[in-house]
C-alpha cells in the first residue's frame, strides 16, 4: 500500500479545487484537435497509394483520383520527374497538371509557378519542347484572381523571355500583347503589359520597338487608372536602355515630364527616379533646361507632399547631386545644400518628452519616415562631401555630420558608421576633423553601430594615425588622447554583450594596433586583455581570435622583457595550464606563432613545450597535437635542428606504443604518415621551398631588426635622448640583410605572390611598417622577473634553453642570439640531440586557472609527468 498523501498534498480548498478544474479543462481542449485529426478508415484508405507503383504512374494517379495536397506534392517533385524521364512526364504527367490547374487553389498554383521556373533554369528540355509544353500554361494564368498568383507566374514569364527566341516572343507575346494593354481589359491584365513591355524592348531592334512597342507605351502611360501610369513609368527605365539616346530624348523624356506633374503622388515619385536614374543618358542641356526645373520643382513641393516622397528623394539626392553637378549655379548648389541640412535633422526639433504610448499613431507613423528620411541622408554623406569639395568640410558639412553622428536613433548612427570610412578617404589630409566622432561612435551604446564601425577600423585608424595636420610618427594620434580608453571600452562592452561575433570580430580588427599605437601602449592596455580573454571567456571563436591578435602584439612588441614575459605566460598558463581547455587553446597559439612568426622562433620557444603535450592526460589535448605535428615538423631545417627532430620522431614513436584512445590511435597513424610523406627544408636554400624560405628568411630578419632597433633606442636615452636618424637606421637594417650575392644564381629574386611588388619596395613598404610600430617612450620598462630566473636554473640542468632561461642576458646577447639565422655548421649546443624534454611541470603555474572546475575539469597528472618535476 502506499502512504496517505500528505496534508499539503490533499489541498481541497476552493481555489485549489477551481485550478485543478481549469486544468482538466485546458487537456479536454487540446485532446479535441488531436480526434478530430485523425483520419476514418476511409480516408486512409482513400489516401494510400500502391506501393509498386513508378513514379510516373503514381503522379498520375494522384493528380487524377488523390487530393489536393497529394496533387501539390506532385507538382512541386515535377523538376525532378522532368530529369528523370523527361518523356513521359511530358506525355503523361504533363496533361494532368494541366487539368488540375484550372480548378486548383493558390497554394497549388504557386507550386506550379515555381516548378516550372526551376524546370526552365535546369535546362531538363529544349527551350522548343518548353514553348510548346509550358509557355501556355504560364500564359493562361497571367491574369488569375488573386494578385500574389498573377505576380508568381509573371516573375516565371520574364525569366521565359529572357531565353525565347524571337519570332516566338512576336507570336506568342507580343501580338496577344497589343490587345491585352487596351482600355477595355482588366486593370490586372494591363499592370501585366506594362512589366511585359519593360521586358520586350531589350529583345527587338530599334525599329520594330518603335513601330510596335511604343505606341502601347505611350498608351499606357496616359492610362485612366493611376497604378497602370506608374507601372509603365517604372518600365521606361529598361525601355529608354533598349532604344538608345535619341528615342529616349524624342519619345521617353517628353512622358517622363508629363508624368512628373501628374496630379498622382505615386506617379510623380515614380517618374522623379527614373528621371534620376536615367541621368546619364541625357546631356548637359537637357540636363539644365529640362530635368533641373523639374528637380527644383519636386524639392520644393516635396515638404508639403507626403512623407513617402520625403524618403525617396532623400535616397536619391547623392546620386542627384552627383548626376547635376557642374550645371548648378553658385545660389543653386547653395540652395541643394541647405536643403540636405534640413533632411538631415528632419524631425529632431519637435520635443519627445512625452510618453510613447500617449503619442497618437499618425505621429507615431511620422516620425517614423523622418528617421527613415535621415538614415537615407547619412547614406548620402560620402556623395555630399564630393559636391561640397572636401576642402570646404569644415565650413559646410562638419555640423551636419556631427548631428548623424549624434543621432537619437540607432538605424541613422549605424548607417553613418558604415560611411565612415568612404568620409575618412574623402576627407585625406582633413580626416583629424573627425576624430571626435570616431569616439563617439565606438563608445556608443548600441552594438549595431560599434559592428558597422569595426568592419573598416584598420583601414579609418590607418587613415587617422597618418593623416591630419600632424603625421609625424613620434606624435601619431597624439591629439586623439581618447582612443585608446574608447577602444578598450568598446571591447568590453561587447565582451559583455551576449553578441559574440561582434566581440570576435573587434578582436580580430585590434591586429592592426600595432601600426597605430605604441608597443609600450599595447602591453600595458591591451595585451593582459588578450591573455584573460583567453584564460576565460566561453566562446571558443572569441578565444582563438585573442590568442592571434595576442601573437601579432607579440610580433610587434619592441622590448625582450616583454617579450620573454609573455612567451613565459603562454607557456606555464596555457602550456602547462592545470585546465585541458587552457592546453587546447596554446596549441591554437602555437599554429598563430608557426604562421606569424619565423621557423627559428618558433623552434626557440614553443617546440620542445608543444611536443610535451603528447604526454597530456586528457586525449582531445592529444588528438589536436597529432593534427599540428606537421606543421611543427615544416619549422625544423635539415641538419640545424636534427636533434629536434629526433625529439619529435621519439614523442611520435611512444604514442604509437604507449596510445590507448583508439580515436587518438586512429589519428596518430594518419599523422604518420603524413610525416612520412613531408620533405624536411634544408638549411640553404631550396628551388621547391625558394619562396617559403626566403619569406621565413624576411621573418627572422625583422624579428632581428627589432632587436636592434631597440638598442638603438637605449643608446639614444644615453645620448640626451636624440632620435634615431633614417640614415641610422636603414644602415642597420641594411647590415642584417642576407647579401644577394650569397642566393643561389639560378633563381630569381623577386618572390611571386599575391603582392607583385620589388623587393626594395616591400622593404621600404615593411620598414615604414617597422617604424610605425616604434616605441618613443622616455622611460624604459625594467621589471624583474623572478619566474623567469628560476627557469634558467632548471634549463640549465634540463639542456636546453628556453624562454625563461634568458632572463639575465643582456641585450647585446639577446640580440646575437635570440633570432638568429641558423647555419648547419654550428648547432647550439642548447640543442644537442641528447636533450631531454624540458623538466617544467604544469602543476607550477602560479596563477588560479578560471577552467579548473566544470565540464573542462582539471585532471590531475599521472605518474609519467609526475615523475619529471625531479628538477628544482
Amino acid at each position: 500500500m502506499h502512504p496517505p498523501p500528505s496534508a499539503a498534498a490533499m489541498d481541497f480548498s476552493q481555489n485549489s479545487l477551481f485550478g485543478y478544474m481549469e486544468d482538466l479543462q485546458e487537456l479536454t481542449i487540446i485532446e479535441r484537435p488531436v480526434r478530430r485529426s485523425l483520419k476514418t478508415p476511409e480516408e486512409i484508405e482513400r489516401l494510400t497509394v500502391d506501393e509498386d507503383l513508378s513514379d510516373i504512374e503514381r503522379a498520375v494517379y494522384l493528380l487524377s483520383a488523390g487530393q489536393d495536397v497529394q496533387g501539390t506534392s506532385v507538382i512541386a517533385n515535377l523538376p525532378f520527374l522532368m530529369r528523370q524521364n523527361p518523356t513521359e512526364t511530358l506525355r503523361r504527367v504533363l496533361p494532368k497538371v494541366r487539368e488540375a490547374l484550372h480548378v486548383a487553389g493558390v497554394e497549388m498554383q504557386l507550386t506550379a509557378a515555381v516548378s516550372f521556373l526551376t524546370i526552365l533554369q535546369d535546362e531538363s528540355v529544349s527551350i522548343h519542347s518548353y514553348t510548346h509544353s509550358f509557355l501556355q500554361v504560364i500564359l493562361l494564368h497571367l491574369e488569375h484572381r488573386d494578385t500574389g498568383v498573377s505576380n508568381a507566374w509573371l516573375e516565371t514569364l520574364l525569366s521565359v523571355i529572357e531565353v525565347l527566341p524571337k519570332e516566338t516572343l512576336r507570336h506568342e507575346i507580343l501580338n496577344p500583347l497589343v490587345s491585352k494593354a487596351q482600355l477595355s481589359q482588366t486593370v490586372q491584365s494591363r499592370l501585366v503589359s506594362c512589366k511585359i513591355l519593360g521586358k520586350l524592348t531589350n529583345k527587338f531592334d530599334a525599329h520594330t520597338i518603335k513601330r510596335e512597342i511604343l505606341p502601347l507605351v505611350k498608351s499606357l502611360c496616359q492610362d485612366v487608372e493611376y497604378e497602370v501610369r506608374s507601372c509603365m513609368c517604372r518600365q521606361l527605365e529598361n525601355i529608354a536602355q533598349g532604344i538608345g539616346t535619341e528615342l529616349t530624348k524624342s519619345v521617353v523624356l517628353p512622358e517622363l515630364i508629363e508624368l512628373s506633374r501628374d496630379e498622382g503622388s505615386s506617379v510623380r515619385l515614380a517618374a522623379f527616379e527614373t528621371l534620376v536614374n536615367l541621368l546619364d543618358i541625357f546631356d548637359t542641356d537637357d540636363r539644365s533646361q529640362t530635368i533641373l526645373p523639374l528637380v527644383k520643382s519636386f524639392c520644393e513641393k516635396s515638404f508639403k507632399a507626403d512623407e513617402s516622397i520625403l524618403i525617396s528623394l532623400s535616397f536619391h539626392l547623392g546620386k542627384l547631386c552627383h548626376g547635376l553637378y557642374g550645371i548648378f549655379t553658385p545660389d543653386q548648389h547653395l540652395r541643394f545644400l541647405e536643403f540636405y541640412k534640413k533632411l538631415c535633422t528632419l524631425g529632431l526639433q519637435q520635443e519627445n518628452g512625452h510618453n510613447e504610448n500617449q503619442i497618437p499613431p499618425q505621429i507615431l507613423e511620422q516620425e517614423k519616415k523622418y528617421i527613415s528620411v535621415r538614415k537615407n541622408c547619412a547614406y548620402n554623406f560620402p556623395a555630399m562631401i564630393v559636391f561640397v569639395d572636401p576642402k570646404n568640410f569644415h565650413m559646410e558639412l562638419y555640423s551636419t555630420f556631427f548631428c548623424l553622428c549624434h543621432d537619437p536613433e540607432v538605424p541613422v548612427r549605424y548607417t553613418i558608421a558604415i560611411c565612415f570610412y568612404e568620409v575618412s578617404k574623402l576627407l585625406n589630409s582633413g580626416v583629424y576633423l573627425i576624430h571626435k566622432e570616431l569616439i563617439t561612435l565606438l563608445q556608443d551604446e548600441s552594438l549595431e553601430v560599434l559592428d558597422a564601425l569595426i568592419d573598416h577600423l584598420p583601414e579609418i585608424l590607418e587613415l587617422m594615425s597618418t593623416g591630419g595636420e600632424s603625421s609625424v610618427q613620434e606624435n601619431k594620434l597624439s591629439s586623439l588622447p581618447d582612443l585608446i580608453p574608447a577602444l578598450t571600452a568598446a571591447e568590453q562592452r561587447a565582451a559583455a554583450s551576449l553578441k559574440w561575433r561582434t566581440h570576435e570580430k573587434l578582436l580580430q580588427k585590434y591586429a592592426c594596433l600595432p601600426h597605430v599605437i605604441s608597443s609600450d601602449q599595447i602591453y600595458y592596455r591591451f595585451l593582459q586583455r588578450m591573455f584573460t580573454i583567453m584564460m576565460t571567456n566561453n566562446v571558443l571563436p572569441v578565444q582563438k581570435a585573442a590568442s592571434r591578435t595576442l601573437c601579432i602584439f607579440l610580433r610587434y612588441n619592441r622590448k625582450q622583457e616583454q617579450r620573454h614575459e609573455v612567451i613565459q605566460k603562454l607557456i606555464e598558463q596555457l602550456g602547462q595550464g592545470k585546465s585541458y581547455w587552457n592546453r587546447l587553446r596554446f596549441l591554437d597559439t602555437c599554429e598563430f606563432i608557426i604562421e606569424i612568426f619565423s621557423k627559428s622562433f618558433f623552434c626557440k620557444y614553443f617546440f620542445l613545450p608543444a611536443i610535451e603535450l603528447t604526454h597530456d592526460p586528457v586525449a582531445n589535448v592529444r588528438m589536436k597535437l597529432c593534427y599540428l605535428l606537421p606543421k611543427v615538423k615544416s619549422t625544423l631545417k635539415i641538419p640545424a635542428d636534427k636533434h629536434l627532430l629526433q625529439q619529435l620522431e621519439m614523442c611520435v614513436r611512444k604514442l604509437l606504443c604507449q596510445e590507448k584512445d583508439k580515436d587518438v590511435l586512429a589519428i596518430v597513424k594518419r599523422t604518420v604518415l603524413e610525416l612520412d610523406r613531408m620533405e624536411m627544408s634544408m638549411d640553404a636554400f631550396q628551388k621547391k621551398f625558394y619562396e617559403k624560405d626566403l619569406l621565413d628568411q624576411e621573418k627572422e630578419r625583422e624579428e632581428l631588426l627589432l632587436l636592434e632597433m631597440e638598442q638603438l633606442e637605449k643608446e639614444k636615452q644615453q645620448n640626451d635622448g636624440r632620435p634615431m636618424s633614417d640614415k641610422v637606421f636603414e644602415k642597420k637594417r641594411r647590415d642584417t640583410k642576407t647579401p644577394t650575392q650569397s642566393l643561389p644564381k639560378n633563381i630569381p629574386i623577386s618572390v611571386p605572390g599575391p603582392s607583385s611588388v620589388t623587393p626594395s619596395t616591400s622593404k621600404e613598404i615593411k620598414k615604414s611598417k617597422l617604424i610605425r610600430s616604434q616605441s618613443f617612450n622616455n622611460q624604459a620598462f625594467h621589471a624583474k622577473y623572478g619566474n623567469l630566473e628560476k627557469c634558467a636554473s632548471k634549463s640549465s640542468t634540463a639542456g636546453y634553453t628556453p624562454v625563461s632561461g634568458l632572463g639575465k642576458t643582456s641585450v647585446l646577447s639577446l640580440t646575437d642570439d635570440s633570432f638568429r639565422t641558423r647555419n648547419a655548421s654550428s648547432v647550439p649546443p642548447s640543442f644537442s640531440p641528447n636533450t631531454p624534454l624540458p623538466s617544467t611541470s604544469r602543476g607550477t603555474g602560479n596563477s588560479v586557472d578560471p577552467k579548473s572546475s566544470g565540464s573542462k575539469d582539471t585532471q590531475p597528472r599521472k605518474a609519467t609527468l609526475k615523475s619529471r618535476k625531479s628538477n628544482p
